[in-house]
């Protein structure tokens, strides 16, 4: 009977720690996620309620520094990416960092970038590239280059990483400059800044490259980020294209300890939707 006791204890000991090893740093998108509350800000707190310890969002320049620095503080979360500045949205832009007309504003944008990551105590830092309508590669390839090299080295002086991802054409936006996951290693290794890495985005490298555990593998050493939806609808990631129960085994097998955006559409209310968690044996 002791024996039976012990083992059923070890068994425990072992179930629980294996539950530890399968944790993960799951990080609220608040760009995506708690669309049932209006504001940003709202998000925050709804975020707070539902589990998280940690957020993400897009752009926050719609809102005050001072607003959304309280209502992050008051929920007591940590912000671990935001976006720099995109541009003019309203009309058509969403980054900046690859547009040869927009140097001068890129540059003088990104300290507005970098007072709100400030405020919130963000850590790192999406540079998006921009589309390519009216510009040759060639010159926009340049001034990419260029303007990461820049921030990079910016950000670094307020420790703040910068990261750049490589996003589909095919179905989120339409020629955008930055598709290609080799192409966007490549940029880092030519830059060369010990402050630049890799977002690797689930989503968007499976519908243009797809080879998830080899790319995962290959560029691990890169990765400062990574987020997840599931294809093709960017939804939770249950049913559908990826196998998210194989991929979060993967991530702890190769040794990934980083956060991980929760990029996705809810398929219906924000938290209905988190049932996943539970699924996949992980928690909040």
């Amino acid at each position: 009977m002791w024996w039976s006791t012990f083992s059923f204890s070890v068994a425990r000991v072992f179930v629980n720690s294996y539950q530890i090893r399968m944790s993960h740093k799951l990080a609220a998108n608040l760009t995506t996620m708690f669309k049932e509350h209006s504001s940003l800000l709202a998000r925050y707190k709804a975020a707070k309620d539902a589990g998280f310890k940690y957020v993400e969002c897009a752009f926050p320049y719609g809102e005050s520094l001072e607003s959304i620095q309280q209502a992050r503080t008051a929920a007591g979360v940590e912000q671990v990416l935001i976006n720099a500045w995109p541009g003019d949205m309203k009309n058509g832009e969403i980054g900046l960092a690859a547009l040869p007309n927009k140097v001068k504003e890129f540059r003088e944008k990104l300290e507005t970038s970098v007072e709100y990551a400030k405020a919130l105590n963000c850590k790192r830092m999406h540079v998006m590239a921009g589309l390519k309508p009216g510009f040759q590669d060639e010159a926009m390839e340049e001034v990419f280059i260029e303007n990461i090299r820049y921030a990079a080295e910016r950000l670094s002086k307020d420790g703040i990483v910068a990261v750049i991802e490589p996003i589909n054409n095919r179905l989120s936006i339409p020629k955008y400059f930055l598709t290609d996951i080799h192409k966007a290693v490549e940029y880092i290794k030519k830059i060369d800044h010990p402050n630049l890495k890799l977002q690797f985005d689930f989503f968007h490298i499976q519908i243009m490259d797809g080879n998830l555990t080899g790319n995962l593998k290959k560029y691990l050493p890169y990765i400062g980020h990574i987020q997840i939806a599931q294809v093709p609808d960017r939804g939770e990631p249950s049913d559908g294209e990826i196998d998210f129960k194989y991929i979060f085994k993967l991530l702890k097998e190769v040794g990934y300890d980083g956060y991980i955006g929760l990029e996705y559409n809810p398929r219906g209310k924000t938290e209905d939707g988190l049932k996943w968690i539970q699924d996949y044996g992980l928690t909040l």
